[in-house]
């Protein structure tokens, strides 16, 4: 009998001293403690032309006619914003989230916007001359619209816009 409970005390103490280390070495979790953050922000005809912007967020920012040219967006999140009349040429916005964008008159040229989730967002009368969606989600009514004026090559990742966007 002395020696089960020795054995169990032998392993309780174990366990023990595992749980203190476990929670010793912990660190707490700050998600994107270094994000930069221009949400409701006045953004309207600023430069941002190839700036590396991963992971920041501009929601409900507004940005008219601001300058994206060449920026890397990636992973950035874009919702609810206003980039009418924008410059996103050539932007990266891998798996970025632009949500309930409006991106009329938006120069979209040879932008990259693979595996980025865009629903709700408007393109009406934006170029997307060589712009690539592959895997981007977009409400069928916008990509509708936008194979009927959809050509070009994204020069960076080689695919067709219309074949990008499922156009038949």
């Amino acid at each position: 009998m002395k020696k089960i409970l020795f054995r169990f005390l032998s392993l309780l103490f174990v366990l023990c001293l595992a749980w203190l280390w476990v929670l010793l070495d912990a660190h707490p979790a700050f998600a994107q403690i270094d994000t930069i953050n221009y949400s409701s922000t006045n953004l309207e005809n600023r430069d941002f032309s190839n700036k590396e912007l991963i992971g920041v967020n501009f929601i409900a920012a507004e940005m008219r006619g601001t300058n994206f040219q060449g920026a890397n967006l990636t992973n950035a999140m874009f919702t609810k914003g206003n980039l009418l009349g924008a410059n996103l040429e050539g932007a990266n916005f891998t798996n970025a989230l632009v949500d309930q964008v409006t991106l009329d008159n938006a120069n979209l040229k040879n932008a990259n916007f693979t595996q980025a989730t865009m629903s709700r967002t408007r393109f009406f009368d934006a170029d997307i001359t060589g712009a690539d969606f592959t895997n981007a989600i977009i409400d069928r009514y916008q990509v509708k619209l936008m194979c009927d004026r959809a050509e070009g090559v994204n020069p960076e990742t080689g695919v067709e816009t219309r074949y990008s966007l499922g156009c038949r």
